[in-house]
């Protein structure tokens, strides 16, 4: 007989305030959508704005748990790894209702919507990330870790690659204003410069301190060879708009200000006298994707 735990409860079963918090959370954004849903806020194209918000959140919540390990690092506060596998099944959660919910708006036609995700690529690899948010979903449970044993983390490095084509999907369905699929793109380049930085050696807060400053000029070199190549705006022109200080916030400002977060949380938390955070096992602390 399976015996289901209760996703608030600790390991030992007892109730865990974080985990509660954290669960309840994940549920707020679908309880707003389908608020302003039922409210008319959505009119006229409900079902399209829905799929828009769904697909933003599952992004959003992709790279939250993305940023789990670098506060743990960071922060010191080695119990967020609790909720980190609670955080990417929300991101496939809220991935599967934007596929329904465009399966809703082709009219159940499943024909169509094949023949569309073959025919459009922002769509092709949109499929490609949901099917990878899939498979690390269904291998996120203990049974399935012990069954893979180190193939596990094999498999759930392809987060990355996952994340990529997410962004990417989100940048070209976008379209005129990539400002926030930029922000994003800018913010999950920082949380992939700590990790790289980490993994060869260096502390926590020289890591933070990579990202923070080396993904704002590349935020904003993306920007810029995005704009050109799509909209043929001269790329030294959007370039020299990050540093023109009478220009709005560029996304890249905003990567800037997230990374500059981390480092001083990194900063904040650093003592001689700290013990380093302990290792994250993949064993004991499964999750969708999400590797130390």
């Amino acid at each position: 007989m399976i015996r289901l735990k209760a996703p608030w409860n600790e390991r030992n079963g007892r109730f865990s305030p974080l985990k509660a918090v954290v669960l309840a959370g994940l549920f707020v954004p679908a309880g707003w959508i389908v608020f302003l849903a039922a409210t008319g806020a959505l009119d006229p194209k409900i079902v399209t704005e829905m799929i828009h918000r769904t697909g933003l959140w599952a992004i959003r919540f992709l790279l939250l748990s993305l940023l789990v390990t670098p506060l743990i690092r960071s922060a010191r506060y080695p119990k967020l790894v609790a909720v980190r596998r609670m955080v990417g099944v929300a991101a496939f959660a809220y991935a599967s209702a934007h596929l329904a919910l465009y399966v809703v708006d082709q009219h159940y036609d499943l024909a169509h919507v094949a023949g569309e995700i073959a025919r459009r690529f922002y769509l092709t690899i949109g499929f490609v990330a949901f099917l990878g948010l899939a498979a690390l979903a269904a291998t996120s449970t203990d049974a399935m870790i012990r069954r893979l044993g180190p193939k596990w983390r094999t498999l759930h490095a392809l987060i990355y690659g996952i994340g990529v084509l997410a962004l990417l999907h989100f940048m070209i369905q976008a379209k005129a204003d990539v400002t926030e699929p930029l922000i994003m793109t800018g913010l999950f380049l920082a949380l992939m410069l700590f990790r790289f930085a980490l993994k060869r050696g260096a502390p926590a807060w020289a890591a933070a301190l990579a990202g923070a400053a080396l993904s704002p000029p590349l935020t904003a070199l993306i920007e810029a060879g995005w704009y050109a190549l799509v909209r043929h705006i001269p790329f030294w022109e959007v370039l020299s708009a990050n540093i023109d200080p009478d220009m709005a916030f560029r996304p890249s400002a905003y990567v800037l200000a997230g990374g500059a977060a981390l480092f001083l949380v990194a900063v904040l938390r650093r003592s001689p006298e700290a013990k380093r955070a302990p290792a994250v096992s993949a064993r004991s602390t499964p999750s969708v994707g999400v590797r130390t």
